[in-house]
């Protein structure tokens, strides 16, 4: 809460001011930090923004699946591969949704959360996104536990 009166006081400011609202600083704020996510992140005006449809893991070379935690590690492995060619990094992914489907044994969110924690909230990427996960009862690729789709943003230098 802090940090969004600090914004006001800062746009009220510059409004006051004259100035532009371009020459105020701007940042994406995130709030009410989870274990796993933040609860809310403001994305201000300008600021760039990309979204990767929904996917899924890859087989692996014995042609079997993997279980929930091997096909969230390999979603976001070729997510941060996406986003790395295009000049963008995992730091920058604000909202993630997921949709699982239970396995033999049952829904397993404690494996997606196994995965989703070593790309986010780590010493390499300490962001946090927001983040929906919603079971299902079918995916399109027959094999999938999980299919995830992110958005990313950034402010421009």
């Amino acid at each position: 809460m802090n940090q969004m009166k600090i914004t006001m006081a800062l746009l009220l400011s510059a409004a006051l001011s004259g100035a532009p609202a371009s020459a105020v600083a701007q940042e994406i704020a995130r709030y009410n930090e989870g274990n796993y996510f933040y609860t809310s992140i403001t994305i201000p005006p300008g600021a760039e923004t990309m979204y990767l449809s929904g996917s899924g893991a890859r087989p692996l070379e014995d042609g079997s699946w993997g279980d929930m935690k091997q096909q969230t590690i390999n979603t976001f492995t070729r997510f941060k591969q996406t986003l790395e060619e295009q000049g963008w990094s995992m730091s920058d992914i604000v909202q993630v949704r997921a949709f699982a489907v239970a396995g033999d044994d049952g829904l397993d969110f404690a494996g997606f959360n196994e995965g989703y924690s070593e790309f986010f909230g780590t010493d390499e990427n300490p962001n946090k996104p927001v983040r929906s996960f919603v079971e299902i009862k079918d995916l399109v690729v027959e094999g999938w536990l999980v299919e995830i789709e992110i958005r990313a943003a950034r402010i421009s230098d």
